[in-house]
């Protein structure tokens, strides 16, 4: 998980990395496409170590406490093991919620880990002690919306670093059925295109799609060595076992999952229809 911020000074000592995203139509004219929306900082925060949004379902109300999205193994506890599952732990937890320009708008905290794990995927969600409303009546500052569908293989996308205040562009390259990193795996993950070069503390970075301005996965770790399914090192392994090594390619895990495990008051529960996310 070399997107850390662990990660992050290793990879500045180490590689000089410079500190800086039917039937026929009637003939009239078509209207003109929709163009991406203008992605910006408001509604990511910086962790001590990482990266994170502020998100909500399509189902949170604005008086639900709000929501923040970041990695497992960005856990002030450190690394859950391969098969844990944190549910409801308590935290204080505080981030610094972003404006669009990257500029601090303030300090929201936690009262608890509503959900984490690195099995499976690699998420943690904090419950903080603001609602939406709260927040945006203090900071002027929505929630970003989580997407409830698959992401798409050749979609533009942006990778959102509150805590290097940069923002990453390229595409979804295609996705891994199985990414292994040392202990872990997780499974349908997004590979970017090259041109998303995270380092350590992009970590939870929210990754979202321009075109509706939803988050469609979190940034978690990439290749650094080459080296072969190691930490630091993910490998891809196929449905028949195959593994392929991607020198120098980072990925994100899918998010659309979360919406089907957040019931009434922004509440996890994993044992709702069509959730699939580890259970404790």
């Amino acid at each position: 998980m070399n997107r850390s911020l662990v990660g992050a000074l290793s990879a500045l000592l180490l590689g000089g990395a410079t500190l800086v995203g039917a039937g026929a139509a009637p003939a009239t004219a078509a209207s003109p496409a929709k163009a991406p929306k203008a992605v910006d900082f408001a509604g990511t925060v910086a962790l001590s170590n990482c990266s994170g949004s502020v998100v909500r379902t399509p189902g949170s109300a604005d008086s639900d406490p709000a929501l923040v999205l970041s990695n497992g193994h960005c856990l002030e506890s450190g690394f859950p093991g391969a098969g844990e599952v944190i549910v409801d732990q308590p935290s204080s937890r505080s981030f610094t919620l972003l404006t669009a320009s990257g500029g601090s708008a303030g300090t929201v905290r936690a009262n608890k880990v509503a959900y984490a794990t690195m099995t499976d995927t690699d998420i943690s969600l904090y419950q903080l002690t603001s609602t939406y409303a709260q927040i945006q009546s203090a900071y002027g500052i929505k929630a970003l919306p989580l997407s409830d569908s698959h992401p798409t293989q050749g979609s533009a996308i942006n990778v959102v670093s509150g805590y290097w205040k940069k923002i990453y562009s390229c595409n979804i390259d295609g996705f891994a059925y199985r990414l292994k990193e040392g202990d872990w795996t997780w499974k349908d993950s997004v590979r970017y295109t090259s041109a998303c070069d995270t380092i350590g503390g992009t970590s939870g970075s929210p990754v979202v799609d321009p075109a509706s301005g939803k988050v469609v996965a979190v940034n978690n770790t990439g290749n650094e060595d080459g080296a072969r399914c190691t930490l630091n090192n993910p490998c891809e392994v196929d449905e028949s076992g195959a593994v392929t090594v991607r020198k120098g390619i980072n990925y994100a895990q899918e998010t659309y999952g979360i919406t089907k495990c957040v019931t009434t008051g922004n509440k996890i529960d994993l044992n709702l229809a069509g959730c699939v996310l580890p259970k404790p």
